[in-house]
This record gives structure tokens, sequence and C-alpha cells, in this order.
């Protein structure tokens, strides 16, 4: 069954941290808070293999698609004013 924690003396700039990338990803402060502590505390770990496999696969996928430094910097860009 969860638990309930209850935090105090939140330093401020971590309050601001966590309130914006709570927003950032609309979650609640809750559950960014959660999400947080997830990642640090019970993080995933792919090996050395599992990561070059996918890779490979992320390579294979794009064939002999190539991209420049431009088209990165406009993909980033896109759909920001």
């Amino acid at each position: 069954m969860p638990t309930t924690l209850t935090l105090k003396n939140i330093p401020d700039a971590v309050y601001e941290r966590l309130k914006a990338s709570a927003e950032a990803h609309r979650r609640s402060l809750n559950s960014e808070a959660i999400v947080c502590l997830e990642s640090v505390l019970l993080p995933s770990r792919v090996d050395a293999a599992e990561r070059l496999a996918r890779a490979r696969a992320l390579r294979e996928r794009l064939g002999t698609q190539r991209f420049s430094a431009s088209d990165i910097d406009q993909a980033k860009r896109a759909g920001r004013p």
C-alpha cells in the first residue's frame, strides 16, 4: 500500500524547479516528485550490449539518411516561436 510522505523545509530553488518541471510534464507536484525520486532511487539499468543493439537498430531504420547540424537545429526549433 502506498505511503504518505510529508516534506518540510524544501529550499525555494528546489520547489521552483520541481514546480516548473511538473508544469512542463503536465503533472501534479506530487506526481513529479514521485517520478524524480523513482528516477534517482530506482534507475533502469541498460547494459552496454543492449545500448549498442538499440543504436544499431536505430541506425538501420535510418538507412543511408544522414542529418547535418543545420537539419538537427531546424528539427529542434520546429514548433517554437
